[in-house]
């Protein structure tokens, strides 16, 4: 797995800019993103082929307000109802599908609302993703955190009270290597009751290591499941390889994971068929690993560094609450995280209703935690973020806001024996 590219600098040689413009005009000059790259483990599994069948079959415009008031009258939700849902005949009864969707979060997770931060320890990346801050033809300030600094960052956000983390680097084996995350994993150990990975995809042997290492669960987006507009995302790096990126979160789970969280960045492609594509991707795992927790976000796009213009394909508030809602109907049992994409009002409000974990005390810059939580600069140690924020409250005020909604923010639940 050694196909690495890193270009980003002051200024990029013509040589570079002559690459990126090929990859950009020339579908030709871009390798194949079905095939795997040398050191890609492969692995025997049905789920890929069920869920692409059921996305490329998706015809919401089929189904009919007849359909939804069904899908809301039945107790179980089929896989037909959950189409029925995401259908835009769905969108008159948002009210009752969201009422349905509250009953469904009471039964299973009572008022609770789960709270975690991000700490992005390394923004290098070796991969062209075009909508992406950290891309690896974007000029940004690049950081790597070392062991000092990441404990450094891990005890000011521990010392806010938080004991959940999710560490997240660049996907850039060349910077930030397994054994360079499994390390961090182990400092996380010291701080944190749950400590959560989202980092590029790898092998089930290393997922291994890395759970030994301390980590939880594993988180992944696949961005958009449309293999062919996924070609036209991703132009460069190991990313590019569309069926290794889908099977992550299964040797995730083969490797010893206790959870595995699931995405689609909701705007990239047709926000329905995704939406659908990222629960039955779930929904079928389920039904081969049980024993595991899961989970699925709900990431619209946003603005990124040098590239304002980047905003959500037609998913709107409105949509979002609706896929949000049919989210929780149809897998009742699924852990659903908004994150600080969106606004504090939309986040106040879903996670009355279907969503239980959210965000807080968030950065998606390198090293800045510090200034965060303490209001104390540390410019020595600090990278671009990856994309902007919506909601940038901190963890007290996020508990205090949780609590005042009638909620009740949980830190950890998971007891070691």
């Amino acid at each position: 797995m050694n196909n690495r590219f890193f270009v980003d600098s002051e200024y990029l040689p013509q040589s570079a800019l002559e690459k990126k413009h090929r990859l950009e005009t020339d579908p030709t000059s871009r390798k194949n993103h079905m095939e795997y790259l040398p050191g890609m483990e492969i692995i025997e599994s049905d789920v890929c082929s069920k869920v692409i069948s059921q996305m490329e079959n998706y015809d919401y415009s089929a189904y009919t307000a007849r359909d939804v008031r069904l899908a809301l009258e039945h107790e179980t939700c089929t896989i037909r109802d959950f189409k029925a849902l995401l259908s835009p005949a769905a969108e008159p009864f948002l009210e009752e599908m969201a009422q349905k969707a509250k009953l469904e979060t009471a039964k299973h997770f009572g008022n609770t609302v789960y709270l975690f931060t991000p700490l992005y320890i390394a923004n290098y990346c070796e991969n062209y993703c075009v909508y992406c801050g950290f891309n690896c033809y974007n000029h940004i300030k690049r950081m790597k955190l070392n062991m000092e600094q990441i404990e450094h960052e891990m005890k000011v956000i521990a010392d806010s009270g938080m004991e959940e983390i999710l560490i997240l680097t660049g996907e850039s084996r060349g910077q930030s290597d397994v054994k360079y995350i499994g390390e961090a994993c182990k400092l996380a150990r010291k701080y944190f009751r749950m400590v959560g990975l989202e980092i590029y995809p790898v092998n089930t042997d290393e997922y291994r290591y890395l759970h030994e290492c301390g980590a939880d669960y594993v988180t992944v987006f696949q961005e958009t499941y449309d293999a062919d507009k996924y070609e036209t995302l991703h132009l460069l790096g190991h990313k590019r390889v569309w069926p290794y990126r889908f099977d992550a979160q299964e040797r995730a789970l083969r490797g010893g994971m206790r959870g595995v969280a699931f995405s689609a960045l909701l705007g990239l492609s047709d926000f329905r068929k995704d939406a659908l594509a990222s629960a039955l991707h779930v929904y079928y795992l389920q039904r081969k690993y049980p024993q595991a927790e899961m989970s699925l976000s709900c990431p619209r796009l946003r603005p990124i560094i040098n590239n304002d213009k980047i905003n959500p394909l037609d998913v709107g508030e409105k949509q979002l609450c609706q896929v949000l809602c049919a989210y929780r109907i149809f897998l009742p049992f699924v852990g659903i995280t908004v994150s600080s994409r969106e606004s504090a009002e939309f986040r106040n409000g879903i996670v009355k209703i279907a969503a239980t974990k959210v965000s807080a005390g968030v950065s998606t810059g390198i090293g800045d935690h510090e200034s965060k939580y303490t209001g104390k600069e540390n410019e020595t140690a600090k990278g671009d973020e990856q994309f902007e924020i919506d909601d940038a409250r901190s963890f007290e005020t996020m508990y205090k806001d949780m609590s005042g909604e009638g909620l009740q923010p949980v830190l950890n639940d998971y007891v070691y024996v």
